[in-house]
């Protein structure tokens, strides 16, 4: 197949140990997505393979990342430009697969950059990746040293963020860890779909990582409250919630 002369961006992002790996790898099975291939960088994560936004070890720290002011990268900031697009395209090109119509990009510091990459990729679209946050807490221990309550606190103050940041997103959906493990054929679908594109067959069932962490560190009362719209409960206890998914085509969004 001839590589078309345009492909569109899918960034995925989420806070570390969320899943966020796992649905790009997914994604990438489709014929039409790209993925960043054999790139020597931890996940194949672009942010690793650009000179456009510096990443240095104080950048994209597991744990702190996504509540520093300095990371939440959105219009007219000093990154808003042409040039910047354009050093990003080239930078990535080489690690791309070819052939689709789409080109998946995960980096967790996607999160806080939607925004950002809205105004440099005006198609471009968005999936936004949750996990309970107990759990979360639990698998990100080992790279942190904050505590688990700390953490807690961490991802409901990033998920909060990323949910204000998508009044302003024009095409974006939310993939919570726990539904994409128990149905992955019909979540990587409404991915597809939220992207014009036909599903095709997932070939294996997941583990559901969370089984790791019973016992972990429970929200408090107060934690909890934030987290209920999430469907997230103490115990990891994830209780239905209702889609999320913004499209400005309703055909999209209803198919998503």
């Amino acid at each position: 197949m001839t590589a078309p002369d345009f492909r569109r961006y899918l960034f995925v992002g989420g806070l570390h140990r969320t899943g966020t790996s796992l649905i790009a790898r997914l994604l990438a099975d489709h014929p039409e997505i790209d993925a960043i291939t054999d790139a020597p960088v931890p996940e194949n994560e672009g942010v690793f393979l650009q000179g456009a936004i510096p990443h240095t070890a104080r950048h994209g720290v597991p744990g702190h990342f996504a509540t520093d002011p300095a990371q939440h990268l959105v219009e007219q900031s000093r990154y808003d430009s042409l040039e910047t697009r354009r050093r990003l395209e080239h930078d990535w090109d080489p690690w791309f697969s070819e052939g689709g119509s789409w080109r998946v990009e995960k980096s967790p510091v996607n999160l806080t950059r939607m925004r950002l990459y809205q105004q440099l990729f005006p198609l471009s679209q968005y999936v936004v990746v949750l996990r309970h946050p107990e759990a979360m807490a639990a698998a990100l221990a080992k790279w942190t040293d904050r505590p688990a309550s700390d953490l807690v606190d961490y991802a409901l103050s990033a998920y909060e963020l990323a949910y204000r940041d998508l009044e302003y997103i024009h095409a974006a959906m939310v993939v919570r860890y726990e539904d994409l493990v128990a149905d992955p054929q019909g979540w990587i679908g409404s991915v597809a779909r939220f992207c014009g594109l036909d599903p095709v067959e997932v070939g294996a069932s997941l583990y559901d990582g969370n089984r790791h962490y019973a016992g972990a560190t429970k929200m408090t009362g107060e934690q909890a409250a934030r987290a209920g719209c999430y469907g997230y409960a103490p115990g990891l206890k994830v209780t239905p919630v209702a889609p999320r998914v913004q499209h400005p085509l309703r055909s999209i969004r209803d198919a998503a």
